[in-house]
C-alpha cells in the first residue's frame, strides 16, 4: 500500500501539471490562429474569453494521452535514475506489480475519457464552433439545392431543386416510389412540399401511375404525407463528421445513410473508433512502463523518445487501418479496433522483457 501511495504522490503532480500545460498551449494556439479575425470583427474581449472557455474540454481531451505519457515516462525514468526501482525490485516487487496502480488508473481514465468526450466535449465544442461562427459571421447555411435522396432502402427516391430549412420546404419536388425489386409503383410531382411534423404535404401535386400500359394522372391526396416521411434533416446541407458528434447522434446519422442506401463504411469506422480510441490512454501507459529504463544514461530523454515514437506509430497504424476500412478493404470494426489490440499485445511483450 505504501508503494501505491508513494507512486501516486510522484505521479499526480507531474500529470496534472503536464495536463494544464498542454491544454494551455492548445488554447493559446487556437486563440492566435483566430485573433486577427476577432480583432477585425471587433469582437468584445468577454466573448473571446467565452469561446476559449468552451474550448477547454476539447483541449483536455487532446492533452490527456500526452500528459499521462509524459508523467509516467518522467516518474519511472526518475525512479530508475535514482536507483529507487532497484530497491523496489530487491524487495521482491516486480515492475508489473509496482506499476499496476498506474495501469488500473489508465483503464479508469480511458472509460472516463469516453463519457467525458460524449457528454462534455461534444456539446461544448459544438457551442464553441457555433459561437465563433456567429462572432465572425461565418455561419453555414443549412439550405441545399439540386437534391437526390434515396430513402426507405431504395424504395423511395426524392429529387428537388431546392430545400429551404427555415420553412422546411422542398421546391420543384419529384418523388419516385418502387418495389424492393425496383419495379415502378408511382411518381409524384409538386411545385412545393412542406413538412408537417410527420410527413411531406405536396402543394399542387400530381400522382402518376402506370397500369395496363397506360399512364394515369390524379391529384395528390392527403394520404401522400403518410408515404413520404423522410425527415428534413436528410435534406439539409449538413454533412456530419461522426467524430464530432455524440454516440447517439452518430447512430442516427448512420441509420439515415443506411436508409438512403449511401456508403456507410467511413461513418461506421469513425463510430467504432469512438469506443476504441479512449483506450489510447491505457496503451501509452502500458508502453511507457515497458520502455522506461532501457538505458542508464539520459533516461528521461531516451524514455520519452521511445514512448513518443511508439505513440506516433500507434496513430499512424490507426490512420492506415481507418483508411483501409473507409475504402472497404477491411471491415469498419477491424479498422477501429485492430491498432488497439495490436498495441496491447505489443506492450505486453515489451513489458515481459523489460528490465526488473
Amino acid at each position: 500500500m505504501r508503494f501505491v501511495l508513494y507512486l501516486y504522490r510522484r505521479f499526480f503532480p507531474v500529470f496534472l501539471g503536464a495536463l494544464c500545460f498542454f491544454s494551455l498551449v492548445l488554447i493559446l494556439v487556437d486563440l492566435l490562429m483566430n485573433l486577427w479575425q476577432f480583432i477585425s470583427e471587433s469582437v468584445p474581449p468577454e466573448q473571446i474569453v467565452r469561446v476559449m472557455v468552451l474550448y477547454i474540454p476539447k483541449t483536455v481531451s487532446f492533452s490527456l494521452p500526452l500528459a499521462i505519457l509524459f508523467a509516467v515516462s518522467y516518474v519511472l525514468s526518475d525512479l530508475y535514475a535514482k536507483n529507487e526501482l532497484t530497491a523496489v525490485f530487491a524487495a521482491g516487487v516486480s515492475l508489473f506489480c509496482f506499476t499496476l496502480p498506474l495501469l488500473i488508473l489508465s483503464l479508469l481514465l480511458s472509460a472516463g475519457l469516453f463519457f467525458f468526450e460524449d457528454y462534455v466535449v461534444v456539446p461544448t465544442y459544438a457551442r464553441k464552433v457555433q459561437l465563433q461562427e456567429q462572432l465572425l459571421h461565418t455561419e453555414k447555411s443549412l439550405n441545399n439545392d439540386r437534391l437526390v435522396i434515396i430513402a426507405e432502402g431504395g424504395t423511395v427516391v426524392y429529387k428537388a431543386d431546392y430545400y429551404q430549412d427555415e420553412l422546411q420546404e422542398l421546391q420543384n419536388l419529384l418523388v419516385v416510389t418502387r418495389t424492393e425489386q425496383g419495379e415502378l409503383l408511382a411518381l409524384f410531382r409538386a411545385d412545393t412540399a412542406v413538412w408537417n411534423g410527420s410527413g411531406w404535404e405536396l402543394r399542387n401535386g400530381i400522382k402518376y401511375t402506370f397500369s395496363d400500359g397506360e399512364l394515369h394522372l390524379s391529384p395528390v391526396s392527403s394520404e401522400t404525407a403518410v408515404l413520404l416521411t423522410e425527415p428534413p434533416e436528410t435534406f439539409r446541407n449538413n454533412t456530419v463528421a461522426v467524430d464530432t458528434v455524440s454516440v447517439r447522434e452518430a447512430r442516427t446519422y448512420i441509420a439515415r445513410l443506411q436508409r438512403a442506401g449511401l456508403p456507410v463504411a467511413e461513418a461506421l469506422s469513425e463510430y467504432y473508433k469512438k469506443f476504441s480510441f479512449p483506450l489510447v490512454v491505457f496503451i501509452v501507459v502500458f508502453l511507457s512502463v515497458g520502455l522506461s529504463g532501457k538505458t542508464r544514461k539520459n533516461v528521461l530523454l531516451i524514455s520519452l523518445v521511445f514512448c513518443i515514437g511508439a505513440a506516433v506509430l500507434f496513430y499512424v497504424t490507426q490512420m492506415v487501418t481507418m483508411l483501409l476500412a473507409k475504402f472497404g478493404y477491411i471491415s469498419p470494426l477491424t479498422g477501429a479496433w485492430f491498432p488497439v489490440i495490436l498495441f496491447v499485445v505489443l506492450s505486453g511483450v515489451i513489458l515481459k522483457f523489460a528490465r526488473t
